[in-house]
Formats: C-alpha cells, sequence, structure tokens
C-alpha cells in the first residue's frame, strides 16, 4: 500500500528546492475555499495544514493560502482541481490529480509527461474502471493494539502499514470517509491523512527492468509542479 514507488529522501529533496511549499499552499487554499477558513471545523483544512507545519513550512505561507481560498486576498489566480488519465511505460494505468492556476498550462504538460515516457494520455474514464474511488485515512495510535481489530471495529475494509513508520493505512468506501474517520478517533487515533483516493483493483505486473521505467514516471509526474497526487497500478 501507499507509495511503493517513490524515491527514498524524495519528500527531503522536494522541500530543498521549495516545491512541496507550493503544492502544499494550494491544498490549503482549495481546502479553505471549500471547507472555509476554520481548521476546527474543516477536516480537510486541518490536516493540510497539519502536512505542512510537519515539513516547517513558513506560517506566513500557510495564513496567505487560507486566506486566498477564503477570497481575503485576491491575487487573480483561481486554483482548479483536475484529473488526467493514462497509460505509462509497459501498459500501467494511471491517474494525476492536479492543482493548478492555469489548465492551459497544464494539460499540454501532463500529455507531453506520458508521451515522453512511451505512454499515452487518454480521455476521461480509458483508466479510472482499473480503480476503485475510495476513502483513505493514515494514523498512528499509542499502545499495543491488532490494525485488523481496530480496522473492523471502526468500520474499515481493509489497513495495512502506512508510508511513515509506525502508521497504518485504512481503506474505506468513498461514502464511509468521515465515518471511519471519527469512528478512529474515538478509539484513540491520531489521524494524519483523510482523503478521498483511487486504489488499484489489480496491481500490473512487472519485471526489475520494467518496474525502474515505471518509477520513473511515476517520479517525473510527482515532480511536476501542478501535481497534487499520483496513483498507479504499481
Amino acid at each position: 500500500m501507499g507509495k511503493s514507488w517513490k524515491t527514498a529522501g524524495k519528500v527531503e529533496k522536494a522541500q530543498q528546492k521549495g516545491q512541496i511549499f507550493t503544492k502544499l499552499a494550494r491544498e490549503i487554499q482549495v481546502a479553505a475555499k471549500v471547507g472555509g477558513p476554520d481548521p476546527a471545523a474543516n477536516a480537510r483544512l486541518r490536516l493540510a495544514i497539519d502536512a505542512a507545519k510537519k515539513v516547517s513550512c513558513p506560517n506566513d505561507t500557510i495564513d496567505r493560502a487560507i486566506k486566498k481560498g477564503a477570497g481575503l486576498l485576491d491575487d487573480g489566480k483561481i486554483i482548479e482541481e483536475l484529473m488526467y488519465e493514462g497509460y505509462g511505460p509497459h501498459g500501467v494505468g494511471v491517474i494525476v490529480e492536479c492543482q493548478t492556476d492555469n489548465k492551459h498550462r497544464t494539460a499540454p504538460d501532463m500529455r507531453h509527461a506520458f508521451k515522453s515516457h512511451e505512454g499515452n494520455m487518454g480521455e476521461t474514464g480509458s483508466v479510472a474502471w482499473m480503480f476503485e474511488h475510495v476513502g483513505l485515512l493514515e494514523g498512528v495510535k499509542a499502545g499495543t493494539f491488532d490494525p485488523d481489530e481496530e480496522a473492523i471495529e471502526a468500520g474499515a475494509n481493509e489497513v495495512g502499514p502506512g508510508e511513515d513508520e509506525g502508521s497504518y493505512e485504512f481503506y474505506t468506501g468513498a461514502t464511509e470517509l468521515d465515518a471511519v474517520r471519527d469512528a478512529l478517533i474515538k478509539r484513540g487515533w491520531k489521524i494524519t491523512k483523510s482523503e478521498l483516493s483511487y486504489k488499484a483493483k489489480n496491481i500490473t505486473e512487472l519485471n526489475d527492468a520494467q518496474r525502474k521505467d515505471v518509477e520513473e514516471f511515476l517520479n517525473y509526474l510527482d515532480d511536476m509542479d501542478d501535481t497534487h497526487r499520483v496513483h498507479a497500478t504499481v
């Protein structure tokens, strides 16, 4: 589970060049626009702020993003959420979620990314059938516990190790995300991620050389300025 294709140290590398701050600020801005500027009443915003603080994103960057999303600052830029689909090298299905202030830039950039890596960007729905639209939660809990029992009691469909050491990922139905999150919190979990996601129904079989090609492509996509999340059948 999780982004097993990610290169070790990638977050640190992105942080050094400031790119991750821009992406986190966009998520904060979108979250504030959708659910309001109060983190206490907006779970998506609260988690976005926590993620930003986790990598030492400057407070003024966070505050400015909240104000932009709430319409208190107008720089003439509107962040749109877009999704692109296609096949990567060796037939791997890929969904890319983007947050951009210029879709006329993002679309050709995305098309070039697929083509330059021996892939093919498709139309809407071209690979979505290869994925389940799910709720994804990640969290940590102190003490000794049985992850499977925790998942069952909270109403999650599946549980496994998370991206961060000591954390666990829980998959839910897309409409059950909030209920499962609330149940986990009541059971003592600290939730660090709560979002709608895409989970591959089947994993594409790859040999070592093919997997290297796919990882290079997915990391390339993940590095693009407008990319928010990348999902693949690996």
